[in-house]
């Protein structure tokens, strides 16, 4: 099983990005589980065209452990196994906190040894690193760490945390930094920014994204794109997207 975790500033595309991979990999023969681990519980809305998806977090407050596995979870397209871990009520909890408890969960109820995913993706509020939002880079958790980013400074700015955060716990056996994703925006001097941003952080560009207005698309009419224009050029970069980021993980692909 491969176990990944993708972070990023937030509004950066991680959850387009982490969705249109999982349906990529889904059409390549795996078997995917994306687990959202963001409280605004959106990462995988993507994948199951908005079908009301119960949180984990949400389950927990209102049932306390009266629920099954299959309450927690939807199959979506190419059969991604799609999991949100919600957050707390507004003002009156930690959302970092609220990650592990759902995390936990997860492991409690044997999802992974009900649905045996080959690739588990972990969506992660990217902003901030502490606490809860580093709970997927534990042992245990995800092997390997993505980041996305633009050329945008602040985006570069989260990205170098992020990689800072996965050198500081390599002695606990922790994941391991996978590569940088560009999710370009086509500000100025991008390619040379996020350049200098690996040599920085001792790390490579794994994949490139276009700007493309087919992405708007397909979120338009709730798809990615990879189900809405399979045909597309955009559909095409995902896909050798998809593949980088196993390479990156030790599986190669014809």
């Amino acid at each position: 099983m491969i176990k990944l975790a993708v972070y990023g500033k937030g509004g950066i595309g991680k959850s387009t990005t982490v969705s249109n991979i999982s349906a990529a990999l889904s059409q390549m023969g795996y078997k995917v589980m994306q687990i959202g681990c963001d409280p605004k519980a959106d990462s995988t809305t993507a994948l199951h065209k908005g079908k009301e998806l119960s949180t984990v977090l949400s389950l927990v407050r209102d049932r306390k452990n009266d629920f099954e596995l299959s309450d927690m979870v939807c199959e979506g397209f190419g059969g991604v196994v799609c999991v949100e871990a919600g957050g707390p009520t507004p003002g009156m909890g930690c959302a970092g906190r609220g990650i592990i408890a759902a995390l936990e969960k997860l492991k409690e109820k044997g999802a992974y040894e009900t649905y045996k995913p080959d690739v588990v993706i972990y969506d992660v509020l990217g902003d901030v690193v502490c606490g809860g939002f580093s709970m997927p880079m534990r042992d245990g958790y995800a092997d390997k760490v993505f980041v996305i980013t633009s050329g945008e400074n602040m985006a570069i700015h989260a990205a170098a945390n992020i990689a800072v955060a996965v050198d500081n716990f390599k002695d606990r056996g922790y994941a391991t930094l996978g590569g940088i994703i560009l999710n370009r925006r086509n500000v100025k001097n991008e390619d040379e920014k996020v350049k200098e941003l690996c040599e920085d952080i001792n790390s490579s560009i794994i994949g490139e994204l276009s700007r493309s207005d087919t992405v708007i698309q397909a979120e338009d009419i709730g798809k990615t794109v990879i189900e809405a224009f399979p045909d597309s050029e955009m559909a095409n970069e995902y896909r050798t997207l998809a593949r980088a980021v196993l390479e990156a993980c030790g599986i190669k692909e014809d």
